[in-house]
């Protein structure tokens, strides 16, 4: 289910997919009242107990100025799994246009393996301001 989208006021957030990932969906909402908008991975991977690895989204994405990005854990996975991302929240900077990867880490018992498409994580979008230092 995609959710509407902001307001007339909200700021424009342009994704674009990787030669890696032509056929996942963009990030979306799960609910009209959703904060976060779920991210998928767009490779298979096993996560061994206790190992911490960048896992592929096969997104860039573009924020606006004065916007940055918080990159999540799903609770789903780490009440099911023990999957946690170990820099939560990460951070993505306006001027950054690299691929998103998430940092993800198995803190369970047992490994995981998230499949290409499963969601991995969500996405939070917040305004910030950039004061004087003195």
């Amino acid at each position: 289910m995609t959710a509407p989208q902001g307001g007339q006021d909200a700021p424009t957030v342009r994704f674009r997919r990787l030669p890696s990932n032509p056929d996942l969906p963009l990030p979306e909402r799960a609910t009209p009242h959703a904060a976060g908008y779920d991210i998928r991975a767009a490779e298979d991977v096993v996560l061994r107990p206790g190992e911490i690895r960048l896992v592929c989204t096969g997104l860039v994405l573009e924020l606006p100025e004065g916007v940055e990005c918080q990159v999540r854990p799903r609770s789903g996975l780490a009440l099911k799994h023990g999957i946690t991302l170990p820099n939560s929240p990460g951070t993505i900077d306006p001027d950054y246009r690299g691929e998103l990867r998430v940092i993800m880490q198995n803190l369970g018992a047992g490994p995981v393996t998230l499949a290409r498409g499963e969601r991995i994580a969500q996405l939070v979008f917040a305004r910030f301001e950039t004061p004087i230092v003195d």
